[in-house]
């Protein structure tokens, strides 16, 4: 751990420079609006440890596989989102020198992400080798109004000298991946073009072919007024630049302005790019900066206004889950179906940045309760349309008939993932996307999906479970073989209980919306039916007798659901008896080490008792619950979160509380020792549900919101709203009440505190709550 932030309920501050932490930093302090974002490299140059990140939701290049040894099947790439230009240079020159914190004497320094407004700020006072004394005030954000837009405004204030200062603005497109796996770059430039007081460079991705338009414009003011200057352009390969000189007073400011428009070919035509970048420009500099900045406050208060959780009395927890939702709400803004979210976001690029199967399993959740409809709508449609994709992964690995594996990774649909053990193995990702439709639906209410998209994906996911089950003749069981569940420190093993349960599961509900959909709409089934050439009469009995066989790892004498095959004949240890010296074990032990022991990096076992808990009385959740916490070192930023909800569910509130924290402070206070590589978007919803359906008791059950709340002893209370079929409801918590507000026009039905009361349009109900 490392906490080296200040707590502040709505702001991220550093209030010290530190060249070891700056690398950590550049990822906390990250900027996004759904369409770019920016890590928080410096502007002026920077000769210490960075990562330059300026990431393009959506455009990606299709990196060589690279492994030591080939097996059919393996994906020729893995896909990337790419370090694209950087437009945030501003160098900054005194006397020749040049202004670089890693080798001037920072007298102070302070940076805040204020997540109220969306806005980073950071001032710097320095002194260089001359003995010359600058100081810095700037401000950035990205436009969550205008969403091609960056805006920069960094003043300079001469301490101790007149004189002239240079300032160089630059637009840098020759630039690379950290991680490229044959140390290659990515962009080719296709054209360069100055306008006026503007500058462009057009590149295009290898490959891909896909096309960015990056644009800048900058004003020197001094004071309010803009300064005439006319600048030397500076311009070679995948560079251009704009040199400035103005002249500067003892103690008087002297400001840039800088606009940045980002343009893609994901949106428009290539050969509009740069009119359209030049259009942009031109809006942001007739609007200038206050106004931009006041529109972009508008709209981070509109998203506030639904997705915020109130906590008092704890602003340490305040802190972890306003940046977690803060990071969530610039990651992804569902407004274009295409995209998806990758578990660094516009942070860092581990990952690839693409999608996984933590957008079924943790952030539609997130996205359901607090954003419009169509926002969860579209994550879930995303998986639709790449259907037929995913049927040709099936095919690779030789499934048929129909038959779909989703790739564990993707941006198109293709599989672009090349670790075998979880390529080929850890196909519970079918599970998720399956459970994904239904938890769209039971919150919705929006059946006409499951007519339209719904039931032909899980059809074609069924298909798939048919046909990786085999018959084993001596248990007289269906069995898995070959599998990794969620908990990769297992790999290759036969019958993880959690696959097992959620492949059974997809049938009986797949099964169940049939019957449905026949009811509902026999003509839209019929026409379903040709164009997947589903047999009936053939396939569902087939899928009901692996339902009724299947076999489950269970260990007879304590009952505990075993998360394998053989899980037992592992030394049992548990992890307060490991050395915290040798944690986390991924960075302390071989992988021949880690496989052969019993620790666990994830909700496994847990992780389906969590999604089908119905199923289980608590008896059972909490035996199982105390045996799988104890061996979890909780190495994956997604585990900590489903424990904490299975610990409230157990009224374990100080286990609840712990974990909450440790989720909503996984990056804030780097647990793992490894935010510098990004943040953990994905896992950022998992801190949501940690609170909404760990403390608050958040379920739905029969088309009715359940809520039976607690709260930690560390809080004096806590508030968030929830978006339920159109309706929006307000709820907040003490130790002794239970308020509800109906903020909408439409009623809502609801089981409180094991209460079913109708909470009708404007409606406020204050309820005690259970001692």
């Amino acid at each position: 751990m490392n906490k080296y932030l200040k707590i502040d309920p709505w702001c991220i501050i550093e209030d010290t420079f530190s060249r070891e932490n700056h690398p950590a930093s550049e990822s906390i302090f990250s900027l996004g609006n759904g369409r770019f974002g920016q890590r928080a490299n410096f502007e002026e140059s920077y000769s210490g440890e960075s990562l330059q990140g300026n990431y393009i939701a959506g455009v990606y290049y299709p990196d060589k596989t690279r492994v030591g040894w080939w097996k059919n099947g393996y994906p020729e790439y893995f896909a990337k989102i790419l370090n694209a230009p950087n437009w945030i240079g501003i160098e900054i020159q005194v006397g020749g020198e040049l202004v670089d914190l890693a080798k001037a004497k920072v007298l102070s320094f302070r940076r805040t992400l204020n997540m109220k407004e969306g806005i980073l700020y950071r001032e710097y006072h320095i002194e260089l080798a001359s003995g010359k004394q600058l100081k810095a005030n700037i401000t950035r954000f990205l436009s969550m109004k205008d969403p091609e837009l960056g805006i920069i405004r960094y003043s300079l204030v001469p301490v101790n000298f007149s004189g002239r200062i240079g300032i160089i603005s630059s637009l840098d497109a020759g630039i690379k991946n950290a991680d490229a796996n044959y140390d290659e770059y990515f962009w080719d430039e296709v054209a360069k073009n100055f306008k006026d007081d503007c500058g462009y460079i057009t590149s295009r991705t290898r490959k891909t072919e896909f096309d960015v338009c990056l644009g800048i414009t900058t004003r020197i003011l001094n004071g309010e007024e803009v300064v005439s200057i006319s600048p030397t352009i500076e311009q070679r390969e995948k560079y251009l630049a704009f040199h400035y000189t103005p002249e500067v007073s003892k103690g008087g400011a002297i400001t840039i302005l800088k606009y940045a428009a980002v343009q893609s070919s994901l949106y428009h035509k290539k050969e509009d790019l740069m009119d359209q970048a030049e259009l942009s420009l031109k809006k942001a500099a007739e609007k200038g900066f206050e106004n931009l900045l006041r529109e972009h406050k508008e709209r981070w208060e509109e998203k506030w206004k639904t997705s915020d959780i109130l906590i008092e009395g704890d602003d340490e927890a305040q802190q972890g889950i306003r940046f977690n939702i803060f990071q969530l709400n610039q990651t992804y803004t569902g407004d274009d179906e295409r995209l998806n979210i990758g578990p660094k976001g516009f942070t860092g690029e581990k990952y690839g940045g693409v999608t996984y199967w933590d957008t079924e399993a943790y952030c539609l959740p997130f996205f359901l309760c607090t954003a419009p409809s169509y926002v969860a709508r579209n994550l879930v449609f995303y998986r639709y349309k790449q259907l037929g994709k995913a049927i040709e992964n099936g095919e690779k690995l030789g499934f048929t008939e129909g038959a779909a594996l989703y790739p564990m990774v993707t941006i198109n649909g293709e599989e672009c993932h090349n670790e075998w053990e979880i390529t080929f193995e850890e196909i519970h990702r079918n599970g998720a996307i399956a459970h994904a439709i239904y938890n769209y639906v039971r919150h919705t209410g929006d059946k006409r999906y499951l007519i339209d998209y719904g039931l032909e994906v899980l059809i074609a996911i069924s298909r798939f479970w048919r046909q990786r089950v085999n018959f084993s003749e001596s248990r007289k069981k269906w069995v898995m073989l070959g599998v990794t569940g969620p908990n990769e420190y297992e790999n290759n093993v036969n019958n993880n209980w959690y696959t097992n349960t959620i492949a059974s599961w997809t049938l009986s509900y797949t099964i169940q919306l049939i019957a449905e959909i026949k009811n509902m709409d026999e003509e839209k089934y019929k026409i379903l039916v040709s164009k997947v050439r589903f047999n009936e009469q053939e396939e569902i009995p087939a899928w009901e007798d692996i339902i009724e066989n299947m076999y489950y790892p269970i260990d007879k004498e304590s009952g505990i659901f075993l998360q394998q095959d053989g899980y037992l004949d592992k030394e049992q240890i548990t992890t307060d008896q490991l050395d915290p010296a040798q944690q986390p074990i991924n960075q302390h032990w071989s992988w021949d080490r880690i496989l052969r022991s019993c620790f666990i990096k994830q909700a496994d076992v847990l992780q389906g008792i969590y999604l089908f808990e119905d199923h289980y009385d608590t008896e059972t959740i909490r035996k199982n619950f105390e045996f799988y916490e104890s061996r979890t070192v909780h190495e994956s930023s997604l585990s900590p979160c489903v424990h904490s909800i299975l610990a409230a569910r157990l009224s374990d509130m100080e286990m609840a509380y712990k974990l909450y924290l440790r989720t909503s402070r996984l990056d804030l206070d780097d647990y793992n020792n490894e935010v510098d590589e990004g943040l953990h978007i994905t896992s950022m919803a998992g801190t949501w549900m940690s609170v909404i359906e760990g403390f608050a008791g958040k379920r739905v059950r029969n088309g009715r919101l359940v809520l039976n709340p607690q709260i930690p002893e560390q809080w004096e209370s806590y508030s968030f709203k929830i978006l339920f079929r159109g309706s929006r409801l307000k709820v907040k918590v003490t130790p002794k009440n239970l308020y509800l507000v109906n903020e909408s026009n439409i009623s809502a039905a609801l089981i409180v505190l094991d209460e079913s009361i109708q909470l009708n349009g404007q409606e406020e109900k204050v309820m005690k709550m259970k001692k």
